[in-house]
C-alpha cells in the first residue's frame, strides 16, 4: 500500500485521480460492478453498495485539458451528433464508441490507443441526475441504450421560486428511494442503511473540507488562485463520498493556511485586481486563459461554478440531502442566481466579472446578460464576456479572449483610479 503521509496536495490529487480509475478497472476484471454518473448525481448511493465510479464530464474534461477531444469529437461527428450539443456528452459518446468497437471486436482503435486519458471500463449501468441541465437526461438515456444497460434517473425539478417549496424536497426524496430500489435490483443485494449513513458522513467531511479552500480566497492578497479550484474539483466530483477528497482537500487548506500565516500568496506580490469567472473552464485552453489573466496583475477570486459541489446536508435526513442536491444555483431562479453570484463577487473581493458564453452548455450560458446587468446596478463593477466551449476547442479564440480581459483590464483599473481619486 502507497504511503500518502508525506504526499503534498497536488501529488495527493493525482494518486487519488488514478487510484479511482485503477479500482474501477479492476472491479471490471473482478466482475464486479462499474457505473457511469453524471456530476453533481448523488454519489452516495452507489458508494454505500460499492459500485465502482466512474465520471464522464469529469473524464471529458481531462480529456479536453490533454489536447485530446478533437480525435473522439470527430468520432461523435461521423455517428451524427449535432455539434451545438454538449462537448462533454459529445466526447463521452465519441470514447463509448471506441470503448465499444474494442469490446466487439477485439481491436483497439487508433484514436482508443493514442487518447491521452485515462482508460476506463464500460459501464453496467448507468445514474443521471437533471439538477444541472436536462441534456444529462437524453445523455444518458442514449448511453444506456447503445450499450443495452439500465439507467437510474434522479428528477429534480426546476426551482422557480426560492426558498425550495418542502413538496419539492419530498418528491426528489421519493426519487432517492426509487434509486434504491433499483440499485437493490440491479446489485442483487439489499441496500445497506447503516453503511449509507457513514457514507453521508464521509461526504460531509469531504465538503467541509472544500468550502474551506473556498474561502481562503476571500484574504486580501489571496493565497489561493482560484484556477487551482478547478483543477482539484476532480476530486470533489468524483470522490466526495470517499476520504480521497477529504485527505487532499484538507492538504491543501492546511498548505495554503501555511503559506498565509507566510504571507506567501497566490501571486507572489503581483496581485493588482481580483474578478470572479462565471461559467465552466475552458479545458483546452486553460493555460491560455490563466496566463492572460496573470500576465495582466488579475487573480480570480471568485468562481460559482465550483459552488456546485457546496452540497452540506444533514446524514440521515433524506429531506435535508434532496434539499442539497435541488439548491444549486443554475437550477434556481434568476433573482436566486444573481444573490448567489452576488454573494462569489463580494466574498473574493473582485473588481470586475468574466462571463464564459459557452457553445456547449447552454444553462450555464443562459440569462448571462441578464444576470450581468442586474449585478452591474448593484455593485457598480464592470465585466466582459467571451465565446468558448468546456472541451471542443474550436469554439474558443485566445485572441478574443485576450481582447476582453485587456479591456476588463482598463475598466477595472479607471475604476480603481476613481476611487483613490475620490
Amino acid at each position: 500500500m502507497t504511503d500518502t503521509t508525506t504526499m503534498s496536495a497536488k501529488e495527493l490529487l493525482g494518486f487519488y485521480q488514478e487510484e479511482l480509475y485503477e479500482e474501477a478497472r479492476q472491479a471490471k476484471i473482478e466482475g464486479k460492478l462499474v457505473c457511469w454518473s453524471a456530476s453533481v448525481a448523488p454519489s452516495e448511493f452507489c458508494v454505500a453498495m460499492d459500485v465502482a465510479m466512474i465520471y464522464p464530464e469529469t473524464h471529458a474534461a481531462g480529456i479536453g485539458a490533454r489536447k485530446g477531444a478533437l480525435d473522439v469529437l470527430e468520432v461523435a461527428d461521423e455517428k451524427g451528433y449535432n455539434v451545438d450539443t454538449c462537448s462533454y456528452a459529445r466526447v463521452n459518446l465519441g470514447y463509448m464508441e471506441l470503448l465499444k468497437q474494442e469490446a466487439l471486436t477485439g481491436i483497439t482503435p487508433e484514436k482508443l490507443e493514442k487518447s491521452p486519458a485515462a482508460r476506463i471500463p464500460l459501464p453496467d449501468f448507468v445514474i443521471t441526475c437533471n439538477n444541472i441541465c436536462n441534456t444529462l437526461l437524453k445523455w444518458y438515456e442514449n448511453l444506456a441504450v447503445e450499450l443495452n444497460i439500465p439507467c437510474i434517473i434522479i428528477d429534480v425539478p426546476f426551482n422557480h421560486t426560492m426558498p425550495i417549496p418542502q413538496y419539492a424536497k419530498d418528491y426528489i426524496a421519493e426519487q432517492f428511494k426509487e434509486a434504491i430500489t433499483q440499485l437493490e435490483e440491479i446489485c442483487g443485494k439489499k441496500f445497506d442503511y447503516d453503511k449509507f449513513l457513514k457514507v453521508q458522513e464521509q461526504t460531509q467531511r469531504s465538503v467541509a473540507q472544500w468550502n474551506r479552500i473556498a474561502s481562503l480566497s476571500s484574504h486580501k492578497p489571496s493565497p489561493l488562485n482560484g484556477f487551482d479550484l478547478f483543477n482539484y474539483m476532480a476530486l470533489i466530483v468524483c470522490a466526495r463520498s470517499k476520504d480521497y477528497a477529504e485527505i487532499t482537500f484538507k492538504k491543501f487548506a492546511d498548505e495554503l493556511e501555511e503559506n498565509l500565516n507566510k504571507g506567501i500568496f497566490a501571486f507572489k506580490g503581483n496581485e493588482q485586481k481580483r474578478v470572479t469567472w462565471e461559467g465552466i473552464a475552458v479545458w483546452p485552453h486553460l493555460g491560455h486563459t490563466f496566463k492572460g489573466l496573470k500576465n495582466l496583475g488579475n487573480i480570480m477570486t471568485g468562481s460559482a461554478y465550483p459552488g456546485l459541489w457546496n452540497l452540506t446536508y444533514t446524514p440521515g435526513d433524506m429531506s435535508s440531502m434532496a434539499e442539497s442536491y435541488t439548491r444549486i444555483y443554475i437550477n434556481t431562479c434568476l433573482d436566486n442566481k444573481v444573490k448567489v453570484l452576488s454573494d462569489v463577487i463580494s466574498g473574493g473581493k473582485c473588481d470586475g466579472v468574466i462571463y464564459h458564453q459557452n457553445r456547449s452548455c447552454k444553462l450555464m450560458s443562459f440569462l448571462n446578460v441578464e444576470t450581468a446587468d442586474m449585478l452591474q446596478k448593484e455593485n457598480h463593477l464592470p465585466y466582459v464576456s467571451f465565446d468558448g466551449d468546456q472541451t471542443d476547442p474550436r469554439n474558443f479564440s485566445p485572441a478574443q479572449f485576450d481582447t476582453r480581459i485587456q479591456a476588463l483590464d482598463e475598466m477595472m483599473k479607471q475604476n480603481k483610479e476613481g476611487v483613490s481619486n475620490e
